[in-house]
């Protein structure tokens, strides 16, 4: 908790047009520029396992207590970095708080403009020459519900548009590979924040300092405590896009 870590980037080369049979030079000495990453999240757990709840119950207490404190921990992180919305470059906002985007849903038709919205984020990583490969946009769970009234969405493409896979993928949009998360960050009840982006955008840095097992000393238990450290940071802005929106009724 408190330590640094420090996160070196390159400069790109130069390009130049060649000439045959022109020396080319010395070669181009590379820029180099660091950051620092700060361990700035300490977050633990501590529990004990009675043992008489041990004895009685038909599945290992400690094991699944363990897992769901696991879990408990990385979604707590991923909360983390969803909150680092507020590094994003205004210039690639396409929707603010002032005036959020509220998708217009057409009974009956099929369409509604929550999926053109997305292709305007993807657009915003264009003009900035984000990579192509590895993009993805994080939606809420009511967003996709409005994707999934849109034939564009569910009706073409490949095997991933039209299955829910694993790990919250939904599906693409374009060039975006749709995760679904209750992280999204939300402002109020109804308007929530949906980024694009690329994960070249951030840098985060995370360890299980300790895991310790003992014996309670006052009760008949198993007891087990840790620790967990992390940190992110956003390095490239320009990679990440957002819009503000609002949930509509019915949605």
């Amino acid at each position: 908790m408190g330590d640094s870590v420090r996160i070196s980037s390159i400069g790109d080369p130069t390009i130049f047009s060649y000439v045959k049979n022109t020396a080319i030079g010395n070669p181009q000495e590379l820029t180099s520029a660091q950051s620092t990453l700060t361990i700035s999240q300490a977050k633990g757990f501590n529990f004990m396992v009675d043992d008489v709840d041990a004895a009685q119950a038909n599945i290992s207490v400690m094991q699944e207590a363990m897992r769901r404190a696991a879990y408990r921990l990385k979604d707590g992180f991923d909360q983390f970095i969803a909150a680092l919305y507020t590094d994003i470059a205004a210039s690639n906002v396409t929707y603010n708080d002032t005036a959020p985007f509220t998708p217009t849903i057409t009974a009956g038709s099929g369409y509604n403009d929550a999926y053109d919205q997305l292709i305007t984020l993807e657009v915003k990583l264009d003009e900035n020459n984000i990579p192509e490969d590895g993009r993805w946009v994080v939606i809420p769970p009511w967003y996709e519900g409005l994707l999934l009234r849109d034939n564009r969405f569910v009706s073409f493409g490949t095997d991933p548009n039209r299955n829910t896979l694993a790990n919250g993928i939904i599906g693409r949009v374009g060039g975006l590979t749709v995760k679904k998360s209750n992280n999204v960050p939300n402002i109020t009840a109804t308007k929530y924040k949906v980024i694009a982006g690329h994960s070249m955008a951030w840098s985060a840095a995370q360890q299980i300092n300790e895991v310790e097992a003992y014996r309670h000393q006052q009760f008949f238990a198993d007891a087990v405590r840790g620790l967990f450290l992390y940190g992110a940071k956003v390095l490239r802005p320009e990679a990440l896009a957002m819009m503000s929106c609002n949930r509509p009724a019915g949605a």
